[in-house]
């Protein structure tokens, strides 16, 4: 989907840098240092306007959330809306996702959650999804023994692709449910494109999967 340019999220991004982080790898393994806790830490890759994220810190107050975005255009909204209602336990980065581990010492993250990610449906854009397996490798080195990834998609083939992705990756996979809002999962925070997507009748697909033997 065409992302609407804003010419002043940059200016406006800049402005909140207590909320949006600059240079975020000097805090790479030390990220209890900004939240001023240990308390759970997890990250959502593609966080786009922000209504995951900050339902995420409402719901989850002993929990800490850092919202990944690389469109300044998309995630000036989501600095809009932590603008407007302060939330200690959430932080925002305007960075790539392909460069994780700039940013995240390994073992230092609880949970990644992947939400309506591009589906590059594509077989030459494979590498780009977020569950191929160079991510998988990513991802692997970041979590936490146990941490797990938590996926949702309206894209049946993305959803398909993803499942065999994470078990050839050697994962287990748990909660898979083919229709996420017919089965009615607590604290199930909608994202805009959730939102948008079950209003039309499209089917909502989400799995949890972590690595065997912790990591």
């Amino acid at each position: 989907m065409r992302v609407r340019h804003k010419p002043w999220a940059a200016d406006y991004i800049t402005q909140h840098t207590d909320i949006v982080l600059q240079q975020p790898e000097q805090y790479k393994g030390s990220w209890h240092t900004v939240f001023g806790n240990r308390h759970p830490l997890n990250i959502e890759i593609g966080t786009g306007k922000g209504q995951f994220i900050t339902g995420m810190g409402k719901l989850f107050p002993e929990e800490n959330f850092i919202g990944i975005e690389r469109e300044k255009s998309v995630i000036v909204s989501a600095v809009q809306k932590l603008v407007d209602h302060p939330l200690d336990n959430v932080k925002l980065l305007n960075v790539n996702a392909q460069n994780l581990m700039d940013y995240f010492a390994d073992a230092e993250i609880d949970r990644i959650y992947l939400n309506f990610s591009d589906p590059w449906p594509k077989k030459r854009h494979e590498k780009r999804r977020l569950t191929y397996r160079d991510f998988l490798e990513t991802y692997k080195r970041v979590l936490k023994p146990g941490g797990r990834i938590c996926l949702k998609t309206d894209n049946q083939a993305f959803f398909e692709y993803s499942l065999e992705s994470f078990s050839k990756f050697g994962m287990i996979l748990e909660n898979i449910s083919l229709d996420l809002h017919q089965a009615k999962i607590e604290h199930n925070v909608q994202t805009e494109y959730e939102e948008k997507f079950a209003a039309k009748g499209h089917r909502i697909y989400r799995c949890e999967a972590f690595f065997k033997n912790g990591n």
